[in-house]
């Protein structure tokens, strides 16, 4: 097809920008470049190209934007964290390095021809971690003035925006999930792997977290396609979305099944700091990866920073105290998204039996 486009998807071994990938290759308008450190884990694809680049380095990344031709839409999910992770969150190295790499890939686009530009921001922006947020949290709301890289991105692009004549839309998701392993924040292939030490242990699968509060998941798959969407919906140029599945869930309501999905039995509450009682057992990792002829991968590999991520998720605190960031509601409005015209939802439930169901198809879960 002589007239397609070209999405350049940056952090496209990440959990949204794997997803995005995959939906931008599965429209036949479409031409893909990938754009992360490490190879993508998906299928080659005669439409997709794969550019290794570190996006702190400015001439390096004009350099990769410049060698695959003119891009016309762009989807930003790269992400520099910090391995203590949610400490991470408040260091301005961290807030320095994301501003610096997409101001380096901004200037690396400067001379193609972009029409739209997505751009991943997520719940912090409301302040839940440094304040009580507004329930619900609507797009429409003062900016919660605190030091978040999300600003620093936001106003660089706002301003190449204005100079260029690009559009661009904003997103703001609750708790991402996908089928992604070793990534930041995904709780997928951390509960899995928890259940699949368990078990290996002789061990029950048990809730390890704290308080029950009210959760919005977000599937990977559904952001994908509403990034989709956006490249070309004239009702999102220059918009910030909310985006949930549209349910609603709780931590311990929700173990039970996910028990069930993985095939372990429950057991008791136990509450154990996932962040560090996982890597104590990479050992008891090895002996499942070779019981069950799983693919060869390290409990590291799988985990990323994400087991970092699952002790904030699951609300846990060494002396069960009530976590403070989980103590208040974190409820986000979707109106104005649907009123935009994306009005698609996923069942909570399901996206996890049809996750852990992707990671066990492909050997990385027993």
């Amino acid at each position: 097809m002589a007239d397609r486009k070209r999405v350049l998807v940056l952090g496209a071994t990440g959990t949204v920008g794997g997803a995005a990938a995959r939906r931008f290759l599965a429209d036949e308008e479409f031409e893909v470049v990938a754009v992360s450190r490490r190879t993508p884990g998906y299928a080659p694809h005669e439409r997709l190209r794969h550019v290794a680049v570190d996006l702190t380095d400015a001439a390096a990344v004009a350099e990769a934007v410049g060698s695959v031709g003119p891009i016309t839409q762009v989807v930003y999910a790269a992400l520099f964290e910090q391995p203590s992770l949610v400490s991470g969150w408040t260091d301005p190295a961290q807030r320095a390095t994301n501003d610096l790499m997409f101001r380096n890939v901004l200037a690396g686009l400067r001379d193609s021809p972009v029409e739209h530009l997505s751009l991943l921001q997520g719940t912090k922006a409301y302040g839940f971690h440094v304040g009580r947020m507004r329930v619900p949290a609507k797009e429409s709301q003062p900016r919660v003035e605190h030091p978040n890289f999300y600003w620093l991105q936001e106003d660089a692009l706002t301003a190449a925006a204005a100079e260029r004549g690009l559009g661009y839309t904003i997103w703001r998701p609750q708790a991402i999930f996908g089928d992604q392993i070793g990534v930041a924040m995904n709780m997928v292939p951390v509960i899995g792997a928890y259940a699949a030490i368990r078990a290996e242990l002789g061990q029950p699968f048990s809730y390890p977290g704290g308080h029950l509060y009210p959760v919005e998941a977000v599937d990977a798959r559904l952001l994908a396609n509403a990034m989709h969407w956006a490249a070309r919906a004239p009702a999102a140029r220059d918009q910030t979305f909310n985006i949930t599945n549209g349910d609603v869930f709780a931590w311990p309501d929700i173990w039970p099944a996910f028990a069930e999905m993985l095939g372990v039995p429950v057991g008791p509450d136990e509450r154990l700091g996932l962040a560090t009682w996982l890597p104590e057992h990479a050992d008891v990792w090895d002996r499942v990866v070779r019981r069950h002829d799983l693919m060869p991968t390290t409990l590291d590999q799988v985990l990323g920073y994400s087991h970092e991520f699952a002790d904030e998720m699951l609300a846990y605190t060494p002396d069960g105290s009530v976590h403070r960031a989980r103590s208040a509601p974190l409820f986000m409005s979707t109106v104005k998204l649907r009123k935009a015209g994306f009005t698609e939802v996923v069942d909570t439930e399901e996206m996890f039996a049809d996750l852990f169901g992707m990671l066990r198809a492909r050997r990385v879960l027993p």
